[in-house]
């Protein structure tokens, strides 16, 4: 069935939101929708270019593809034409009037109705076409894709409220004319001066050459007059192509929002042409925001590939690590072939070389940064670490060649601190162990509250032995692949017996094995008692001021781990936990001597263990009646 003339429909409700506030929130920088337009254009010329590779009838006899820039003073519009792929009627519908964009419903819940930190986030989201309704209260969009016929055209219209129309049209041109149709008070976009300037300034290095009418004095007519001479206004040349001392850092941030889609600045970059076994030149950007969709494991990387300066895909997620997925950039090779495809990416070995190296030039960059005593560069590491942190820690476990490297990268916070920061790594750490000691401890929650209060990091405040405090959910993961550094093994204070070696005299070693023994009889009555919740009871010395904790043997998953995966509707092994007991303690004293309430006493102490490292009872209501009891009891009720 033929599709009608014209057609209204409503905009995807995540698009009339962003539109209300993108217009209000982005009103101070009003002339980006003039980069984001023609960075699309842009965009539409690269994936012709690739379509074209394959089939080259696509072009239409117009091969040489440029952006044109044009404006109407009388009817006070301004124009953006392309030459490229262009859109279909379904095309259209489809990417006019929806969002298809991983991470929506995270970006429109941060939101806060704060014009200047909402800007901030429609900026990390990128708003593309949406952004002419900043300065047009009408766009008109007329497109035909490349290879349909000129009768299968279509024109695309909007207020930008909540709906939209299209219809068919006539369009003998492949590629796409948008027309913006002003707002009142937007007349000084209507000035080639202007124009030109804005696209100096934001979209000087797009590779294709963006276009206007010549204009020249008319002394007699003591104005401006518009001639059928078109000129080129940017410099219509690879950026990655140049030369780096050409370039200025201006350009470098303008390349990256184009890239990128993002409003913010890079947090840092590099450029470099490598030659040797494959010959290629990257030009590499660190976000200094993440993305909406960072935990999105299976979205593809957003490095473009070009070959030869010929644009090939957008997202060419073999070119860079996943646990690098947040690097931005181009890299242009010049041994592939043009009709590379996914599948010859996978089995390359040139793209392997490729990989490597990026990697090894990404993690260069932040080296550089972390091992920097310049305190700006200090902050750029912090300001990542904070950002991406999580991310990189993946890389532990998938990159084993750059395994030792990643490690020197990574930061945690930790007793030595008194906040969640985390700005302690490895090497830190070890400066500051005590002599005598031999392994880096560290304890892991699922908050940093929990971590910093965990009872099992009792002795070492005592000793003033530092403990490293992970909080993050890949950290139980990274710790099965990372089992030392430096020699030093890493060490749970929760896991095992615990065992200072050096960091205890003999005179202590003495004195808990008198103790032991001194409780030999209870811990025996103790494992009975609690044979149904406890894997083992024992007499421990880690604790200092509570009466009891849990914990599980070397070899195996740590509570918090088996937490977080059956949370996550995974299987973990229910294996029971051991109770410690600390014999200093007067609640572990007193229970040598009860009799009665043994089993309610010993279940207490076990159910406070198991809250204290955030587990959750089986048994609450059980728990709070034994432990009335015992309060009643002790005040003589």
């Amino acid at each position: 069935m033929a599709a009608p003339e014209k057609q209204t429909l409503g905009f995807q409700a995540e698009v009339k939101q962003l539109l209300q506030l993108m217009i209000h929130s982005l009103y101070s920088n009003k002339e980006i929708f003039l980069r984001e337009l023609i960075s699309n254009a842009s965009d539409a010329a690269d994936k012709l270019r690739f379509e074209a590779i394959n089939n080259g009838a696509l072009f239409e006899n117009d091969p040489d593809l440029k952006i044109k820039v044009s404006f109407d003073k009388e009817k006070r519009t301004i124009t953006i034409s392309d030459n490229g792929i262009g859109m279909s009627r379904d095309d259209a519908i489809e990417h006019l009037g929806t969002i298809a964009k991983s991470g929506t419903k995270e970006f429109f819940s941060k939101l806060s109705g704060d014009q200047q930190k909402d800007a901030a986030l429609i900026g990390q989201f990128g708003v593309g076409f949406y952004s002419g309704f900043i300065v047009a209260d009408r766009i008109t969009v007329e497109s035909r894709r490349a290879g349909l016929p000129a009768n299968e055209g279509v024109r695309w219209e909007s207020t930008g409220a909540g709906d939209f129309t299209v219809e068919a049209i006539d369009k003998p041109n492949r590629g796409t004319d948008i027309t913006l149709h002003l707002r009142e008070g937007e007349d000084d976009f209507l000035s080639s001066w202007k124009i030109k300037s804005i696209i100096r300034k934001y979209s000087d290095h797009i590779s294709l050459p963006i276009v206007m009418q010549k204009e020249e004095w008319d002394e007699e007519k003591k104005d401006t007059v518009v001639k059928d001479e078109l000129e080129t206004v940017n410099q219509a040349s690879a950026l990655w192509a140049r030369s780096k001392n050409d370039i200025t850092p201006e350009q470098y941030v303008e390349f990256y929002k184009h890239v990128s889609h993002d409003f913010g600045e890079p947090l840092i970059y590099t450029h470099n042409r490598v030659e040797g076994r494959s010959e290629y030149t990257q030009l590499l950007y660190i976000p200094a925001k993440a993305p909406f969709d960072l935990w999105d494991r299976n979205k593809r990387g957003g490095i473009k590939l070009y070959v030869k300066r010929v644009f090939i895909m957008d997202d060419a997620e073999q070119l860079m690590p996943v646990y690098l997925r947040f690097v931005k950039g181009v890299i242009d090779s010049a041994d592939l072939p043009l009709n590379v495809s996914r599948e010859i990416l996978q089995e390359s070995r040139d793209v392997k070389v490729i990989r490597e190296g990026s990697t090894k030039r990404v993690l260069g960059m932040l080296e550089e940064l972390a091992n920097s005593d310049e305190q700006e560069q200090k902050d750029k590491y912090a300001t990542f670490w904070t950002e991406f942190g999580q991310v990189l820690k993946e890389g532990i476990g998938e990159d084993h060649t750059n395994k030792e490297r990643i490690a020197k990268l990574l930061r945690f916070a930790s007793t030595q601190n008194d906040s969640d920061v985390q700005n302690v790594s490895f090497a830190d750490y070890v400066g500051r162990m005590k002599e005598g000691q031999d392994n880096i401890y560290y304890v892991t929650a699922e908050t940093y509250a929990a971590a910093k209060n965990s009872p099992h990091l009792e002795i070492f405040r005592k000793k003033g032995i530092e403990v490293l405090l992970l909080t993050d959910r890949v950290d139980e993961w990274m710790l099965s692949f990372l089992e030392n550094f430096d020699g030093k093994e890493l060490t749970s204070v929760a896991k095992g017996d615990l065992d200072l070696g050096k960091l205890e005299d003999e005179t202590e070693k003495k004195q808990h094995q008198e103790t032991e023994e001194q409780y030999k009889d209870l811990i025996e009555k103790m494992k009975t008692s609690l044979a149904d919740k406890a894997k083992d009871v024992r007499i421990t010395f880690r604790l200092t001021d509570s009466p009891a904790c849990l914990v599980a043997e070397e070899h195996e998953l740590s509570a918090n781990l088996v937490r977080m995966l059956k949370a996550a509707g995974q299987n973990a092994p229910d294996s029971k936990p051991i109770l410690e007991v600390n014999p200093d303690h007067p609640l572990v004293q007193r229970l040598k001597y009860e009799d009665a309430k043994f089993d309610d006493w010993s279940n207490i102490l076990f159910d406070q263990a198991l809250l204290a490292e955030g587990g959750n009872l089986t048994d609450p209501a059980g728990f709070v009646k034994r432990l009335n009891d015992m309060l009643l009891s002790m005040a003589g009720k």
